[in-house]
């Protein structure tokens, strides 16, 4: 028998289509919203996909439930931004200048997961030795170069508890 979090993410968790950043901002504010109504949630989001695919767009729509009002920047030079909203902070970090552990413990970046709030992690891929035992994988990858804005967005729970 599935739990409520369960069933809220499992109906969630598909391969989403979208046609615009805008759609794509979308499909982060649902997931957000879903999070938020069965009120328990992974608190890590690691976001996967090239250059250029719509990560931030994910996350500004994403943050746009849970900071209302925020301007979201992707944080390629300052690391991470902290967005702070009335239901929580969301940790908005962007790893594609990391090259080492060294480079995540001079940020501090293990000591966001003991503060409340949700990290959410652009180029993931280049940190899987860093990656929590349990987290929300979120893949976006352009369909075709001849419908450049076409998305397909992909959501998996990693780790036992969450499933």
């Amino acid at each position: 028998m599935l739990t409520e979090v369960e069933d809220i993410f499992l109906n969630t968790l598909q391969s989403l289509h979208t046609t615009s950043p805008e759609e794509t901002e979308q499909c982060g504010a649902d997931l957000a919203r879903r999070m938020l109504s069965c009120g328990k949630y992974p608190p890590f989001i690691a976001l996967y996909g090239d250059l250029g695919v719509g990560k931030t767009a994910f996350v500004r729509g994403f943050a746009s439930v849970i900071a209302p009002g925020v301007a979201v920047r992707s944080p390629t030079f300052a690391l991470v931004n902290e967005y702070r909203g009335s239901v929580g902070t969301l940790f908005h970090f962007d790893m594609y200048r990391i090259d080492s552990e060294d480079d995540l413990l001079s940020i501090g970046f293990y000591d966001y997961w003991d503060r409340p709030g949700i990290c959410l992690v652009e180029w993931s891929e280049k940190i899987p030795y860093a990656l929590p035992d349990e987290y929300l994988r979120v893949t976006i990858s352009k369909e075709d170069l001849q419908t450049p804005n076409n998305r397909t967005i992909t959501m998996e729970l990693i780790g036992k508890e969450l499933l």
